[in-house]
């Protein structure tokens, strides 16, 4: 070998080492990229922590109060914080907000909203106002910009640090119109939620300093320690545990305890509440109040006011609840508190940590209906604590299946899962469907924005037990409970769970069903006889790929079953079909419009072949899923 020979070697096996850096450069910054681009996994997750303590007084005459707050703030987040925002939710009710500015410009406003806002007189207004506050000891500038407190910082906190932020401010409960305010329709007198002012979320995605518009809530995790003082005729029901019960009575006096209310002044109702994320508190001089325990579960407290409205009804609804509890903590993960309290009031039924305000005067169907929605909330909201803001349905929608599925096990509900799909095909026919991952705040209707978030969330999950199969489905679910509970997880946890439990790549389900508009259409394109085989060709209609059960029912009574993995998914569904024999065919190539497979009988044998024969996929064109003979 001679020297230009050794030197070309050289120079081959140096450009060979270049190539190499340069393909693992690649990879590693798509590796990095896609890490980026997905939330952090739960070795590297963080969330802030806050603890309130406030005191406030009522005045049940003018409808307002004065309050202290003390809010110890910890930064666990990488980031040096130089200011912080405050939510200021009671500001919306005001003529001219963004709240009535958007119910009076949006195509269909939520009749509840329409216009009242705009007719507010100023005693009906609400208002949060900040007459001082101060970051560890030292007085803060800050500005009010519509319900959102925006505060630069005398000092920047730092990575790992903790401040103290005390506050004094005062409020107006509005008119009842949207969740919160007072004198609702069914006449209870205070229905305080977002009564406080609240601090913003910081994630890894920044601050979360949305205005209010009346759509959904992202809120810190923490504890929370409030003195309510009122007038002693009122009753408080809310989130938390009462510490002052013996001094209270109404009901939650230890037994035998016998409470002798004063007559006059102020009494102190006094709540704690761990590990929490918002604190909700209701108030009427004639709520009754009632308790029953769930098995090795929580004591459920119902407040209401008993009427001809409500009185059979609501003597009825404890022993559901019960039952439902039980179903929910087998089959989606237990409870996490001690106790949950079922509230008349609000506008329609709205979820709130360890509790729920519901209007009450209702058919019983539907006050079981609505409590045990509210309820799953505490799963997929209070638990679970999403962003609801950027992935409502993860929140509604999840709440809305696990609810749908408690009902039939109540027996109160006899709709299939078919039924849930109607709404959403009328949406995509109408063309005002518009993709999931559209902030809460900006759809363009009410209706696109509720039928993602309830039913097409609903129906993510539905179709999920399609693909991957029921059973791993609902263990997913339980597992996603148990491992993200008390956080605040994202869709990309979510599905990693659900690749783990069932070992299917699932990337290209939620990326189609949640942040495209893209449509399921599958036909039967044609069967056609050869020799003594028959060949089925399928058609992919619109861009959503699925998976496909095809059912094949014979003249002579037989059938059989045929499934199509997709490629994509690099694994398949184990099989759920009971006596039905299954026949798993190669997989379909999702750049392929048309699939062929054969079956092993003459055409004149077969009756009928089925795309999807129990409608599990929400197929926008369900007439062409059949061949009939």
């Amino acid at each position: 070998m001679n020297i230009r020979e050794i030197a070309q070697i050289k120079s081959n096996l140096y450009m060979k080492s270049i190539r190499n850096s340069i393909v693992m450069g690649i990879v590693m910054m798509t590796f990095l990229l896609k890490a980026s681009a997905a939330s952090p996994p739960p070795s590297s997750y963080w969330q802030q922590r806050v603890n309130y303590e406030m005191e406030i007084d009522m005045d049940v005459e003018k409808h307002r109060f004065q309050g202290k707050q003390t809010l110890t703030y910890t930064n666990n987040s990488p980031d040096t914080l130089r200011k912080v925002f405050y939510h200021l939710y009671f500001n919306a009710f005001q003529p001219g907000s963004m709240m009535d500015v958007r119910s009076l410009e949006i195509s269909d406003p939520d009749p509840r909203v329409g216009n009242r806002i705009s007719k507010l007189k100023p005693e009906e207004m609400g208002y949060q106002k900040i007459n001082s506050l101060q970051q560890d000891g030292k007085s803060l500038t800050y500005q009010v910009s519509g319900t959102v407190l925006e505060v630069p910082l005398t000092a920047p906190l730092l990575p790992g640090k903790t401040s103290v932020f005390q506050m004094e401010f005062e409020g107006q409960v509005p008119l009842q119109i949207r969740r919160s305010g007072r004198n609702n329709k069914e006449g209870i007198d205070y229905s305080m939620a977002q009564w406080y002012p609240k601090i913003s979320e910081y994630d890894f995605q920044g601050w979360h300093a949305n205005p209010y518009i009346g759509r959904e809530f992202h809120g810190v995790w923490g504890d929370f320690d409030v003195k309510i003082n009122i007038d002693p005729k009122y009753i408080i029901a809310g989130t938390g545990y009462l510490q002052n019960p013996n001094e209270i009575g109404y009901g939650y006096e230890d037994e035998g305890i016998k409470v002798k209310r004063p007559k006059k002044g102020k009494i102190q109702w006094h709540f704690k509440a761990e590990n929490v994320h918002d604190f909700v508190w209701a108030a009427d001089p004639d709520y009754e109040h009632t308790t029953t325990k769930v098995p090795n579960g929580p004591t459920l407290r119902f407040f209401f006011q008993k009427n001809k409205a409500t009185e059979e009804n609501w003597s009825k609804l404890p022993d559901m609840m019960v039952k439902a509890f039980e179903y929910a903590n087998t089959n989606f993960g237990k409870y996490p508190y001690d106790q949950y309290s079922f509230i008349q009031g609000g506008d329609g039924g709205m979820e709130y940590p360890m509790a729920t305000l519901i209007t009450g005067e209702r058919s019983f169907p539907s006050l079981v209906g609505v409590s045990v929605h509210e309820m799953f909330h505490s799963w997929y909201q209070g638990a679970l604590a999403t962003n609801e803001s950027l992935h409502p349905w993860m929140d509604e929608g999840f709440t809305s299946f696990a609810s749908h599925r408690t009902m039939q096990h109540l027996g109160l509900e006899s709709r299939s899962h078919r039924g849930t799909a109607n709404a959403y095909l009328r949406l995509v026919k109408n063309d005002k469907h518009e993709p999931m991952t559209t902030h809460a705040d900006h759809y363009h209707s009410n209706s696109a924005y509720s039928i993602n978030a309830y039913v097409k969330g609903s129906l993510f999950l539905q179709q999920l037990g399609y693909i991957i199969g029921e059973e791993k489905m609902m263990q997913g679910l339980r597992r996603y409970f148990d491992e993200w509970s008390g956080k605040h997880p994202t869709p990309n946890d979510l599905m990693r769970i659900m690749e783990k439990i069932s070992n299917i790549e699932l990337d290209w389900y939620w990326k189609h069903w949640i942040m495209t508009k893209n449509n399921i259409d599958y036909a039967v394109k044609s069967v056609d006889e050869q020799t003594d085989k028959t060949m089925v060709t399928l058609h992919r209609k619109e861009n959503m790929m699925m998976p496909l059960d095809i059912t094949v029912h014979f003249k002579d009574g037989s059938s059989v079953l045929y499934y199509v993995p997709l490629r994509i998914m690099r694994g398949e569904k184990t099989s759920e079909t009971g006596n039905l024999k299954r026949t798993v065919l190669p997989d379909w190539p999702w750049t392929h419009p048309e699939y062929t497979f054969e079956i092993e009988r003459k055409k004149e044998d077969i009756k009928s072949v089925t795309i999807d024969d129990e409608q599990y996929m929400v197929d926008i064109d369900r007439g062409n899923n059949t061949w009939n003979r």
